[in-house]
């Protein structure tokens, strides 16, 4: 039970007098409310109200008692906003007719939390969040900072410079709101850079990566920029992905992926985890990489930087930046997702692939020794590649029985029916690129 007058109390000493109540939609897009602090004891027990078809991917009818979404707030999850005085956000779950909700995302991460809690395991994620940061100009959405024009732009510290105030504004605001910073970079291509911070345990680690894109939207928008997740905003340099950094912990804490014996510091039961990723992994491109401009990512394109670094072949290695799965000390760099992803259904789809990788002790593919990118270039035998459309990947999803059954069917099917209405207006746009290629040509 909560003391609710204390928490209010405490609240309200701070100059907190609302609640940013905050839950995350299909797509992984931050939505919510604004609602009193007073009335804290309601959004907790019984939440938030939203129209439940007002929201993508409930699958909530129009009316009725299981018409309305309720967003229930977690008390521990609340934390003043730097850059909304006076206001805390507050993470919340999505519930329906008194009941969690299936299609709630962070309810289907809840649950696969749960399954591996019963054996004991606690499951840790490290994200590493790129993003670009854009202006749009004239109807065209261009790089921010129009210094940043290296064709190898990797660590560029003029960049940093020019872009200072910004940096050190996300800095004071990610530290305020609890984040154990380790680095921030340029990365590899124009108008790109890094967050990274410590890990946490997976629900946990969800939660932080909202709030990071929340304060992300805010801080570059206070500076005259607008914060992109998109994948691969620029043709001919590389994207931005979602690195997740995982490993699991039993109840003594002792790590369950690392073994000084294996030389690549995995235990059996490491690599059968690698092994159920790579098994799964045609459908869990779809969750992982959710846009269709993730496949632009998803590609072996040529760069000025040297590599677009993006994951194409299904495979695993030593510190192999160019394999999908990449082992280092003892843990597992799932290298698929990225920033448009759902961060909970991306990491508890990645869970449940894993674990079905253990349960069934799944041996993974051979190895992987070399650079792939150059095994492209020189033509030989490459390992099976990802889909390579966002419609490929829908459809290996519908197919995989396990995995779908382990997500919760309604969720699948409410995230089948979005994104495939997603690819269909894809295909009635006509873009740039047609017009230029087939205008005159006939």
């Amino acid at each position: 039970m909560h003391d609710y007058p204390a928490l209010i109390g405490a609240l309200q000493a701070q100059g907190i007098h609302s609640l940013l109540a905050q839950f995350t939609d299909i797509h992984g897009v931050a939505k919510g409310k604004l609602v009193p602090v007073a009335n804290l004891k309601e959004w907790v027990e019984v939440g938030a109200g939203f129209a439940g078809p007002s929201i993508w991917g409930t699958g909530l009818p129009r009316f009725g008692p299981r018409s309305e979404y309720y967003g229930r707030i977690i008390p521990e999850t609340i934390r003043p906003l730097p850059f909304m005085p006076g206001v805390a956000h507050a993470v919340c779950d999505g519930y329906a007719g008194g009941v969690p909700l299936e299609t709630c995302s962070r309810q289907l991460l809840l649950k696969a939390v749960e399954r591996l809690r019963s054996r004991g395991w606690t499951m840790w994620v490290g994200i590493e969040p790129e993003f670009f940061l854009l202006n749009k100009r004239n109807g065209r959405w261009v790089i921010a900072d129009d210094g940043d024009q290296l064709s190898k732009p990797s660590y560029d510290l003029k960049s940093i410079h020019r872009n200072a105030a910004y940096l050190d504004d996300m800095r004071q605001t990610l530290v305020s709101l609890g984040f154990d910073l380790q680095q921030i970079d340029h990365e590899d291509a124009t108008g790109q850079y890094e967050v990274n911070y410590r890990f946490d345990d997976a629900l946990a680690a969800a939660d932080r990566f909202m709030l990071f894109k929340i304060a992300a939207h805010a801080v570059a928008e206070r500076h005259g920029m607008v914060f992109s997740g998109m994948p691969k905003p620029l043709a001919h340099a590389p994207g931005s992905g979602l690195h997740f950094h995982v490993s699991i912990t039993n109840a003594q804490g002792e790590a369950v992926f690392s073994s000084e014996q294996d030389a690549l510091g995995l235990s059996p039961l490491g690599h059968q985890f690698a092994a159920g990723l790579l098994a799964h992994a045609d459908a869990l491109s779809a969750i992982c990489a959710p846009t269709v401009n993730s496949y632009k990512r998803l590609a072996s394109s040529a760069s000025a930087s040297g590599t677009t670094w993006s994951p194409v072949w299904k495979s695993y290695g030593n510190n192999n930046r160019t394999c999908l799965v990449r082992t280092v000390a003892g843990r597992l760099e799932w290298r698929l997702p990225d920033p448009s992803c759902n961060v909970y259904v991306a990491i508890a789809a990645t869970l449940l692939a894993g674990l079905d990788g253990i349960d069934k002790a799944l041996v993974p593919p051979e190895l992987c020794d070399v650079d792939l990118y150059a095994v492209a270039a020189s033509g030989a035998a490459l390992p099976p590649a990802l889909p390579r459309t966002l419609i490929d990947a829908l459809d290996c999803l519908a197919n995989d029985t396990v995995l779908a059954e382990a997500l919760g069917h309604e969720f699948v099917e409410q995230f089948l029916v979005v994104k495939r209405q997603e690819w269909s207006e894809f295909h009635q746009a006509v873009s740039d690129w047609e017009l230029n290629r087939y205008a005159d040509a006939y």
